[in-house]
């Protein structure tokens, strides 16, 4: 059998290992004044990955390199993808 994707609208952001502000923003849900290394999605770890940031997915702990999006699901959870992948899998609306 064959199958295709449903369209789905999805949030995400790319990681270019400098826009802490608008990862945490994007992670947490949250604006707020001080942001931390760790929260309930994700933490970051200089010693696992250049730019360090891990997310926790559903299936375990993803390492998001430079260059990858984040992407918010449809239960509200995140997860990494290559650039290549999300530029044949998504377009912009």
């Amino acid at each position: 059998m064959k199958y295709k994707k449903k369209p789905v609208v999805i949030e995400a952001v790319k990681w270019d290992g400098k826009n802490h502000r608008e990862m945490w923003n994007f992670l947490t849900g949250k604006e707020d004044d001080y942001i931390s290394a760790n929260g309930d999605n994700f933490y970051i770890d200089h010693g696992k990955v250049n730019g360090g940031l891990i997310i926790k997915t559903l299936e375990g702990e993803h390492i998001a390199n430079i260059g990858d999006y984040i992407i918010k699901g449809v239960k509200g959870e995140f997860y990494p993808c290559k650039p290549d992948i999300f530029k044949l899998t998504y377009e912009e609306v």
